[in-house]
């Protein structure tokens, strides 16, 4: 009974195989070409103002303290091998997301008041105010700040800067450092008149390993900043910021001090941002 198990199998095989079928010799794979990136960190211990970009439409994610919570932070760091490192990487269970978009001014109700080559990202958390910046082979410059809708509950917001403010010079390297200050007159802070002055004394002063939630950046560039701002009436404040900075990623990580901070080197933050997601 062998032969009469095996022919109807040999049959299904002679169809499958018949004369008039052919092999078709197959080209190997051909993958797509590698799209080069818009910029690769050389980790030369310089950011050069070809290394930073407004990403415009380009969708960067931040873990942000809640509002009106303080966070412990050390901007000092500690030595590892002979260099510095931070550890911001503790992942806190209420950390928020902030997702910032820069844009362009085109379409903005104050899109008249600045030149067609600034760019647009939020100035708080909540994206309630906009900063208008620009971007050069020279540095970051803020020109004013504007409320993100014309007529927002807390009244309106619009400065214009009589001079570009420098709140980046480039290269960004340890041991530079430069202040630049800006008036602003016929302004409005929450729907009330204001005038006043606001300087940045902004100083490099470290370079080394930085640790987020989800990635370590090998060379990032520690940059101080405060800010004093001078209204016409009222007192004087000033608010510390330290900010790293990364090749081709701009700034990865600020904490912000309590206002009229007097220690550079302050451990309690108003607001702590870092690059990652939830």
């Amino acid at each position: 009974m062998r032969p009469l198990v095996l022919l109807p199998l040999f049959a299904v095989a002679l169809v499958a195989c018949g004369e008039n079928q052919t092999f078709v010799e197959r080209d190997a794979y051909q993958p797509p070409p590698i799209e080069p990136l818009a910029c690769v960190p050389n980790l030369d211990g310089q950011i050069s103002g070809a290394e930073l970009s407004a990403a415009i439409g380009v969708q960067v994610r931040y873990l942000v303290s809640p509002a009106g919570v303080e966070r412990d932070v050390d901007v000092v760091g500690y030595q590892e091998e002979g260099a510095t490192v931070w550890d911001f990487g503790i992942d806190l269970a209420d950390d928020q997301e902030i997702v910032v978009v820069p844009e362009t001014t085109e379409g903005k109700w104050y899109e008249s008041a600045f030149p067609a080559d600034t760019f647009v990202t939020p100035f708080d958390a909540g994206g309630r105010v906009e900063s208008v910046g620009r971007l050069d082979e020279t540095g970051l410059y803020l020109l004013g700040l504007a409320s993100a809708v014309p007529d927002p509950p807390e009244g309106q917001t619009f400065f214009v800067y009589d001079t570009p403010i420098k709140v980046l010079a480039f290269p960004v390297r340890p041991g530079t450092s430069h202040s630049s200050s800006a008036s602003v007159t016929g302004a409005t802070l929450r729907g009330l008149p204001y005038a006043g002055t606001d300087t940045y004394d902004v100083t490099v002063d470290g370079i080394g390993a930085l640790d987020l939630p989800q990635l370590r950046f090998q060379e990032a560039h520690r940059v101080r900043t405060e800010v004093t701002v001078e209204p016409a009436v009222g007192a004087v404040t000033t608010q510390r910021q330290v900010s790293w900075f990364v090749e081709c990623f701009g700034e990865v990580t600020r904490a912000t001090s309590r206002l009229d901070e007097p220690a550079a080197d302050f451990s309690i933050a108003s607001e702590v941002r870092r690059l990652g997601f939830r």
